[in-house]
């Protein structure tokens, strides 16, 4: 498949927005209710140290769609991941 460099680069934001805009339910879930039951400290600990890697290699590379995307998701599974953590503290 021959693709010129632009198709490449809409591919990339498309991919990196549905696979953010994903995330937003779940976060806006968390922050709404305070309901962190289903969520595991250690999936989220090594998911946003994993989207942490991504955004430093988007960095690196210098490839917009990485970054955005992982910024973004990056502040939002810390975001859950903090809840969690707090709400884990006080209940014990």
């Amino acid at each position: 498949m021959n693709m010129q460099p632009h198709q490449i680069e809409i591919i990339g934001y498309c991919a990196a927005f549905l696979t953010t805009i994903a995330f937003l339910p779940q976060a806006i879930h968390s922050w709404r209710t305070r309901d962190l039951s289903g969520i595991s400290v250690g999936m989220y600990s090594l998911f946003t140290a994993g989207v942490g890697l991504w955004l430093i290699y988007g960095l690196i590379i210098e490839k917009w769609p990485l970054i955005l995307a992982n910024a973004l998701t990056f502040a939002l599974a810390l975001s859950i991941l903090l809840l969690k953590l707090r709400t884990s503290l006080h209940s014990k």
